[in-house]
């Protein structure tokens, strides 16, 4: 029997899968809940902006048939100016209607992508796994896919916009016009960059994870 090797050390132990966490590291960990009610202050967001969108909606069927004050109420909401008076609804302030409340539409479509991608890249797991109703793109949502998946939705928001402005490019200055472009091409690029970013990322991985 051959004498055992002095240098010959026993593994270092590993720790258990689901052991549990020491106390420090265990508040730090646990203090992602304090981003709850942050995501709960956006339901109680989306939610004006769904009484918004009914009203406005209201007021243009009403004004469709016929109500002054409905039409009152969209031409003041929209910011729609001009020298002759609005009696009836015409097709520009029809088209400036829809595109606002599309851009509702949109900003609730970016809120949601903002509290459940954020509550299931940050707080915790939803297990909607096999869920019908599961968003597609969750599935493979993490934090540079949320990154440009915002950016994209600015990106139509800014778009909305802008279409408005165009639109009703009478009530604002030139100075304005070039602004809210250059703004909407600053938002362009920058979600070009944060994609292209993300791509390098996400192609640069795998080969650091085979250098090893």
């Amino acid at each position: 029997m051959s004498a055992p090797d002095p240098f010959d050390r026993p593994p270092t132990p590993v720790p258990a899968r689901g052991s549990p966490l020491r106390p420090l590291p265990k508040l730090i960990f646990a203090s992602r809940w304090l981003q709850l009610p942050l995501y709960l202050g956006l339901i109680v967001a989306q939610a004006v902006y769904v009484v918004h969108f009914l009203v406005e909606l209201l007021h243009l069927v009403e004004a469709a048939f016929g109500s002054k004050e409905a039409l009152k109420a969209l031409v003041t909401s929209i910011g729609y100016k001009t020298t002759a008076s609005v009696d009836t609804l015409n097709e520009t302030v029809i088209m400036l209607v829809v595109l606002a409340l599309i851009d509702v539409v949109m900003i609730s479509n970016l809120l949601i992508m903002v509290i459940v991608g954020g509550y299931e890249t940050f707080v915790s797991r939803m297990d909607l796994e096999g869920h019908r109703d599961q968003p597609e793109w969750l599935s493979h949502v993490n934090a540079s896919v949320l990154k440009v998946k915002l950016a994209t939705a600015i990106i139509g928001i800014s778009s909305i916009h802008l279409l408005k402005t165009f639109i009703n490019a009478d009530n604002y200055t030139d100075r304005v016009l070039i602004a809210q472009t250059v703004i909407h091409i600053a938002f362009l690029f920058s979600a070009m960059a944060i994609a292209y970013t993300d791509k390098l990322m996400t192609s640069n991985a795998p080969k650091a994870g085979g250098s090893h």
